[in-house]
């Protein structure tokens, strides 16, 4: 398993927050190492998330249930940082779960271990700033997507974003993060191919 590396998280993080790689130096002492299963449960719904998160390798979404059904409000993939943001923030349950959806490989680092940081200097802050701002550009661009985009430009988006999620995600994963049916998004593939 790869071990983290302050290069790596730079590189991964200067994309959002450009910092000096000493800045990634202290954080990549906090940060472990962890592996879970395809279809692995990494945080379950009405329970707290203890980690902030960079996928490595696999893929991971969060889901809320409605109706009985799970719904997928996030899919992340290599070179992500992801949480479940709000309850890591309170620290308390939330709705959210988060589910592994292939073999996946992501550094963690603890909220106590973050906490840590921040209290011993002003490097810790600034990487609290970092991801903070990493969580907050990411989910607005989807909240405005999932606003302002039809259902078949969101696809389309997608595709050209991201197009290896067709080889690696189930259609009705795909569908229900996009906000559609699964018979929706047929019928959306069928007219543009």
């Amino acid at each position: 398993m790869e071990q983290p590396t302050a290069e790596k998280i730079k590189e991964i993080f200067d994309r959002y927050y450009s910092a000096d790689l000493s800045l990634w130096n202290e954080f990549s002492k906090y940060v472990k190492p962890r592996l879970f299963s395809k279809n692995e449960i990494i945080k379950e719904y009405n329970k707290t998330e203890k980690h902030v998160n960079i996928l490595i390798s696999g893929s991971i979404a969060h889901f809320v249930l409605a109706d009985n059904k799970d719904v997928c409000i996030n899919l992340y993939y290599e070179n992500h940082i992801f949480s479940e943001y709000l309850s890591f923030l309170l620290q308390s349950p939330t709705i959210i779960k988060t589910e592994s959806l292939e073999d996946s490989v992501i550094w963690s680092i603890s909220h106590q271990d973050l906490n840590e940081l921040y209290s011993k200097s002003n490097k810790g802050l600034l990487i609290g700033k970092a991801i903070s701002d990493a969580m907050f550009i990411r989910k607005q661009f989807e909240q405005i997507n999932l606003l302002t985009l039809s259902p078949s430009d969101r696809y389309l988006k997608l595709i050209k974003e991201r197009p290896e999620i067709f080889q690696r995600t189930s259609l009705k994963i795909i569908a229900s993060y996009l906000g559609i049916t699964a018979e929706s998004l047929s019928r959306i593939r069928k007219k543009i191919s």
